[in-house]
């Protein structure tokens, strides 16, 4: 049985990732990430690490570390070509709308969307761009999150083999990995044509820094972690991680252009290495668990406190985890709808108004909606269940006689014997 929270945070994560990435945005101003130095990825992040050790862990226990491993590459080879087919997407229907005329009149096209994303480079070099595309040394603006992810999941073999010999030499080599990033010795190239010239742009999220929160979530699911006890002081210490957080993550505390509180704006420039997103500094990861913990401690053991709050709640709950469900495809769907919202709200009305910001994100979460339920019918596999009347009609048929000569009378069964 699937577990609710897991679901249900994921589909929240899901919805956040998709206000987040709507050009031109004001619902941003009131996400997580604003009041906080952790946000809506490390709940993808974290969530995936969770589902991956009840989808993949299995396998390694009961089919071993070869087949756990294949298992491993079919899931690269899925997302990697997912990864390829959203860029192109994107970038296709960019290009078919950029000779618009129309386009050029109402919002700035060229700006907003194409160069915002990096994606000239697809077109201005294409000799270069093509192969760093397919061979992920290319990583636009926008398109971060499943290259880390493909990373993350070739980690999981070498992690599962470091605890078939030790629990601890797998955390081990998780938080070795996260050390090492946050001493920029490892991270990958996101542009092949700066290489050569020493800027060396690096991808936006360091897959050896985010593995460790991935393996933590990972952790809890395969029980190398417990799950920590529900004490009130341990609730009351993570609420104040989170309300002391906030004036060094809000911007409107610390930033010039509102409350300028200098010494705010000075405390968070000077720890900035323990709170920036690249090599996911070690803030993001303590107030991401402190947020975690509240979180599991309101939805209650296994869940419960999820369920049996009437109907409304029922029919919202039921949808949240659909979409947390389908993770994956309502992911890169989101990505995809965001700049068709976005392109469609600036071409009919512009973003000044609230009414098209509004429409913007509530139609674009009835998409992200659709496409979950749609997904989960095509895993259902509903062309290898019976038809319908089929099943029907063999409930409603009468029993007869089995192949042996038996029948079924009241339940019990006996042999038919011919008299001679």
């Amino acid at each position: 049985m699937r577990d609710p929270r897991l679901d249900f945070f994921r589909g929240i994560g899901m919805f956040i990732i998709y206000i987040a990435h709507l050009p031109g945005n004001w619902w941003t101003l009131w996400i997580p990430a604003r009041f906080g130095f952790s946000d809506a990825t490390e709940i993808f992040v974290f969530c995936s690490g969770m589902a991956s050790a009840l989808a993949f862990g299995k396998i390694f226990d009961l089919h071993g570390w070869g087949m756990g491993a294949a298992r491993i590459v079919h899931r690269m080879w899925q997302v990697y070509w997912a990864h390829i087919g959203q860029i192109l997407v994107i970038a296709v229907g960019l290009v078919m709308l950029h000779e618009s005329n129309y386009l050029t009149t109402c919002c700035d096209l060229t700006q907003d969307y194409v160069a915002s994303l990096n994606l000239w480079h697809l077109f201005n070099k294409t000799e270069i761009a093509l192969p760093g595309l397919m061979t992920l040394t290319w990583v636009p603006n926008y398109f971060d999150i499943l290259p880390m992810y493909i990373v993350i999941l070739a980690l999981i073999p070498v992690i599962m083999l470091a605890a078939r010999y030790s629990v601890t030499a797998a955390f081990a080599l998780s938080i070795g990995l996260w050390l090492a990033s946050q001493f920029d010795l490892l991270n990958l190239p996101a542009e092949p044509w700066t290489m050569s010239n020493g800027l060396h742009r690096e991808w936006f999220f360091n897959p050896f820094a985010w593995q460790m929160l991935f393996f933590t979530g990972f952790a809890f699911m395969r029980g190398w972690i417990p799950a920590p006890p529900v004490d009130r002081r341990l609730v009351v210490l993570c609420a104040v991680v989170l309300v002391v957080t906030v004036p060094f993550a809000y911007f409107r505390i610390h930033s010039e252009h509102y409350l300028d509180l200098v010494w705010a704006r000075e405390i968070r420039e000077a720890i900035r290495p323990l709170w920036i997103k690249t090599e996911f500094g070690l803030f993001r990861y303590l107030h991401f668990l402190a947020l975690a913990y509240l979180a599991w401690v309101a939805a209650g053991e296994h869940g419960r406190r999820l369920l049996g709050h009437g109907a409304v709640w029922g029919w919202f709950l039921g949808i949240v985890q659909k979409v947390g469900q389908q993770s994956l495809p309502v992911f890169m769907a989101s990505l995809v709808i965001a700049q068709a919202a976005g392109l469609l709200r600036d071409m009919v009305w512009g973003r000044g108004d609230w009414i098209p910001q509004i429409l913007s994100n509530l139609l674009g979460f009835a998409a992200l909606i659709a496409v979950a339920y749609v997904a989960g019918w095509y895993k259902s596999q509903p062309w290898r269940k019976p038809p319908r009347a089929v099943a029907e009609a063999a409930e409603a048929a009468p029993a007869g006689p089995d192949p042996e000569g038996r029948v079924d009378t009241d339940g019990n069964r006996s042999r038919q014997r011919e008299l001679s």
